[in-house]
């Protein structure tokens, strides 16, 4: 009966490269599928659509106006008073500060425009109006 020798006995090799590889691969996978999961907390609207819409998410403030005549700051229902006074403070504190005003398709254009004025009169100088694309994404 032969015994196995000492010397011949390979030494397990353990390949480091291809579990790296994998690990990088998960982890851009992960990273490229939570952009997707991000859900902007706003109010769902109708908007109106536009052939050259841009998107800009990094705006401070998204104020949502509905055809009840209501106004969301973000998810969030407020007032006018509340709001200005938050766009005002805002305002103050960072000068490339900027408010998106998201009113749905079928609200009077006087009240966004009334809006937009009371804005400024809070001091606030960079406003936006969201739109969808011609697609119906925005």
């Amino acid at each position: 009966m032969k015994l196995r020798d000492a010397r011949n006995r390979k030494v397990p090799e353990l390949n480091i490269i291809p579990m790296i590889d994998i690990m990088f691969f998960l982890l851009v996978f992960f990273m490229l599928s939570t952009m997707y999961m991000i859900d902007l907390k706003t109010i769902p609207v109708k908007l109106p659509q536009a052939a050259n819409a841009a998107t800009d998410t990094a705006s401070t403030f998204a104020v949502t106006m509905k055809n009840d005549g209501s106004i969301y700051l973000g998810d969030a229902q407020t007032d006018i008073q509340s709001l200005l006074m938050q766009a005002s403070i805002e305002q103050k504190n960072n000068s490339s500060f900027a408010v998106v005003v998201r009113a749905e398709k079928d609200v009077d254009y006087g009240k966004v425009i009334a809006l937009i004025d009371k804005l400024k009169g809070a001091g606030v100088t960079r406003f936006g109006l969201a739109t969808d694309g011609a697609d119906g994404n925005g």
